[in-house]
């Protein structure tokens, strides 16, 4: 059943969940009607009985000997004028347009259980009817169902004071064919209603679906054409109309992120087109002079020495170059769990791995205890990043200091010739490399990885002049309540 149900569309689905609320609406509805209208023929049937019997047991002698017709119960103590028979003793049912006809059947049986009066069509006198007419009963009315002539009736049997009982019957064809007309009636009303609102249903669901219809054309337009720059039409303020909404920002946030892959591909690629070209032509050169030892004398020992120092120092470029890139690329999922940590521990060890690349260099800290919440490796290399920039560009003999506030702020500043005023804005921008910076190694990724890095904890990264020479860093990440 549930993958049937999951092979259906949302038009079925709808039409199904509407039509079968209906159905169980209507089959309840029909149910109680149908016990309702039953109960009240059985009320109607037994105080039917129970009148009769009780206007017969009034006057037991005067009807054992006739078959009178009972009164219209509307009249006072059972007959017109109240009381007693009218005419001075004539039984009732003789004329008179408020009569009708005791119904159907009736008899009087004597405490032994034999029949005195003289019915046109006697009733059976069962077990029960003797125990009422012996006064077993306690005077208790019976009711029981006798077959008669392959009919049903229902009998009630009233004990008479002094000995004997009443017995009056009803037969219940005419109940039982009212109820199967109505469980007909009612059945078929079922079977239309049910009808009805499956058609209702499907027609509702259709007409409360198209605007999701149209969204899926659009989106399927789009993953057809791959074109993330036209965004859905989006008409309303509904739920639809949201949902529209939010595919638009996806597609804008998708367009955004596919751009900045593309741009990232292509400057990693004019990056490492210029290494790689200046490798492969030293190799050449070197392959070339190995071929045709006669030639050898064409590269000196001095030039092959630098010629081979000129190699490892691009291959490292490389190395570093790709390292960056794929820090820079990282996916979310490949990233260590976030967790508080000793800001001042992590700028202490990138110190200390600074210095040992720079030994020339004077580094001076100020670091206030600070936690954090973040992934210790990112944060230290984020450090490493900004300290090798202010090494970078310091003079031998120069001073980087080292600044740690109690509110998270980072500040790193050096003692170099400073960034240019016109190169503050793109500092952080991927590959972006000043114009002096073009001459020295570097591939324009280290700050832009500060930059990532401190925005993915929630920080911010800005670069300023360091007075009265020099370039300042300052990174504010948010202090950890924990």
């Amino acid at each position: 059943m549930t993958v049937w149900w999951g092979r259906r569309n949302l038009h079925s689905r709808l039409a199904l969940l509407v039509a079968g609320t209906v159905a169980l609406a209507l089959v309840a509805f029909a149910v109680a009607s149908w016990i309702a209208v039953r109960e009240l023929q059985e009320h109607r049937i037994n105080a039917q009985l129970s009148a009769d019997a009780q206007a017969i047991s009034q006057a037991p002698g005067q009807w054992a000997s006739s078959r009178a017709a009972l009164p219209d119960p509307g009249f006072a103590d059972g007959f017109p004028g109240g009381g007693g028979f009218p005419g001075g003793g004539g039984f009732p049912g003789r004329g008179g347009p408020h009569r009708r006809e005791l119904g159907p059947r009736w008899q009087i049986v004597d405490s032994s259980g034999t029949v005195i009066s003289s019915p046109d069509n006697p009733l059976p006198v069962t077990a029960l009817c003797k125990e009422a007419a012996a006064g077993l009963t306690r005077r208790h009315p019976v009711q029981e169902e006798v077959s008669i002539g392959g009919a049903t009736y229902r009998m009630l049997t009233m004990p008479l004071n002094g000995g004997g009982a009443v017995q009056v019957a009803i037969n219940e064809s005419d109940s039982a064919r009212t109820l199967t007309i109505l469980a007909l009636l009612l059945a078929a009303g079922c079977v239309i209603g049910i009808a009805a609102a499956a058609f209702v249903g499907r027609a509702v669901a259709r007409a409360g679906l198209l605007p999701v219809e149209r969204l899926t054309s659009a989106v399927e337009g789009v993953a057809a054409t791959t074109d993330l720059t036209r965004p859905i039409e989006v008409t309303g303020e509904d739920e639809i109309a949201r949902l529209g909404r939010s595919v638009n920002t996806m597609l804008a946030a998708i367009d955004s992120s596919r751009r900045a892959q593309r741009a990232l591909v292509e400057d990693a690629g004019h990056e490492l087109r210029t290494p790689l070209t200046s490798i492969r032509t030293n190799v050449e050169l070197l392959l070339a002079v190995e071929r045709q030892p006669e030639h050898a004398h064409r590269l000196p020992p001095e030039e092959r020495a630098k010629l081979l120092e000129d190699l490892d120092a691009q291959v490292r470029e490389l190395a570093t170059l790709t390292t960056e890139l794929v820090e820079l690329a990282r996916e979310e999922t490949a990233r260590e769990e976030p967790e508080p940590v000793e800001l001042s521990d992590v700028v202490t060890s990138a110190i200390n791995r600074v210095r040992i690349r720079a030994p020339g260099l004077t580094f001076g800290t100020d670091l206030s205890p600070v936690t954090v919440t973040g992934r210790p490796s990112e944060l230290e290399r984020m450090v490493v990043n900004v300290l090798d920039n202010a090494a970078k560009w310091s003079p031998p003999g120069g001073e980087v200091t080292t600044t740690l506030t109690a509110d998270g702020t980072l500040t790193v500043s050096d003692t170099g010739p400073g960034i240019a005023e016109d190169d503050l804005p793109f500092v952080f921008d991927r590959f972006y490399r000043a114009t002096a910076a073009r001459s020295m190694p570097g591939s324009g990724l280290g700050l832009a990885i500060v930059a990532q890095t401190a925005a993915q904890h929630g920080g911010t990264v800005t670069a300023g002049r360091n007075e009265p020479q020099g370039t300042t860093v300052r990174i504010r990440l948010p202090v950890s309540t924990e």
